[in-house]
């Protein structure tokens, strides 16, 4: 896990933005509270990864975390799933083309 402060995490998430297409995975299956900071800091790397014909999906299942979210209006915003996608397979089609 990577424990990241919001000027650390904004750096993190600009360099895997950006890159053509990026496909970004944020686990918040830990938080379970988000201010107005961190919700801008998602709005901002969703509006990256989407200039960029990527795509961006956060994890959770904490009620207060999607609550915030819903709360705000963000919730039809971003693609939220309840269990981190099995990226095995895609690696696997990665290593086999190369």
């Amino acid at each position: 896990m990577v424990v990241l402060t919001p000027p650390s995490l904004k750096a993190w998430l600009d360099r895997v933005t950006a890159a053509e297409c990026p496909d970004v995975v944020l686990d918040l299956r830990t938080v379970s509270f988000i201010d107005c900071s961190g919700l801008g800091l998602l709005c901002r790397t969703r509006n990256r990864v989407n200039s960029r014909r990527g795509r961006l999906r956060l994890v959770s299942q904490d009620a207060r975390f999607l609550r915030i979210l819903r709360c705000t209006g963000l919730a039809r915003t971003f693609d939220i799933l309840t269990e981190p996608p099995d990226l095995s397979a895609r690696q696997q089609a990665t290593s086999t083309r190369r």
